[in-house]
């Protein structure tokens, strides 16, 4: 029985780096650890990357990380052609911090999005130069009017955080949850719920992503399109930058 992973990410999303132990390595070549900070894929959000820094320096660079047959076992999926941990080894993981700072302000300009557009949510997709919402709504809209709104939220800098509720505690108030089709990340006890503003003025989702602190560092962001995919869906795109510069 592979033991389950301590995901130090759920607490703190700026955790970049930290020590863990080797506890399994499946026959894919996923690395289990007792700890991780590295996010694994989940809810539209890619899982990280990085490397895994052994004690006489060398790396085990890991190309993605993903969930193991249950939502407690995180796999650290190494590149092609890297050397196997043993079992019990110490080793420091260094996330892509980079990278995964993006998805963090792109992640939480989804949220944003999905305040301005205060539709049911039908999918979505969380990437470095662009993300994607597909809201249940029939109806046109501007995106420069949706643009400018988003902007207004990033721009007051209101605060985002988290607050745990129980898995009963949402089963009984599903009215909170914005996506038609996905379910909540469910099945741990708990779930967290992203806060945005004070006393989650502005909004209040479940969602186990990672996200900025403040809306302020979501930065510069726009709707690049809105495409109708079919009679009562429309697909949200935005991208970082302002509209002027952009290559569409």
């Amino acid at each position: 029985m592979t033991l389950p992973t301590i995901a130090l990410f759920r607490n703190d999303f700026y955790l970049s780096t930290t020590e863990a132990i080797v506890t399994a390595v499946i026959a894919d070549g996923g690395i289990v650890l007792d700890q991780t900070c590295f996010y694994a894929t989940s809810g539209g959000q890619p899982g990280d990357s990085g490397f895994l820094e052994r004690a006489d320096g060398s790396r085990i660079e890991i190309a993605s990380t993903r969930h193991g047959d249950t939502k407690d076992v995180i796999l650290h999926v190494p590149a092609d052609a890297q050397p196997v941990p043993d079992i019990g080894e110490k080793l420091v993981l260094h996330v892509d911090w980079t990278r995964r700072y993006r998805l963090m302000r792109m992640h939480t300009a989804c949220h944003l999005l999905s305040v301005v557009c205060p539709y049911p949510i039908t999918g979505a997709a969380v990437g470095e130069e662009e993300s994607r919402v597909d809201f249940d709504m029939g109806e046109t809209i501007d995106k420069d009017s949706v643009t400018a709104d988003m902007m207004s939220l990033v721009n007051a800098n209101h605060p985002v955080y988290l607050q745990w509720i129980t898995d009963a505690e949402l089963m009984a108030n599903p009215g909170i949850v914005k996506s038609k089709n996905v379910r909540p990340p469910v099945g741990l006890g708990r779930v967290s719920l992203v806060c945005i503003g004070e006393n989650a003025a502005i909004d209040s989702q479940p969602c186990g992503g990672t996200h900025v602190s403040e809306t302020q560092e979501v930065g510069e962001i726009f709707i690049a399109r809105i495409e109708k995919k079919g009679k009562e869906n429309r697909r949200f795109r935005i991208r970082f930058g302002k509209p002027e510069t952009a290559v569409l």
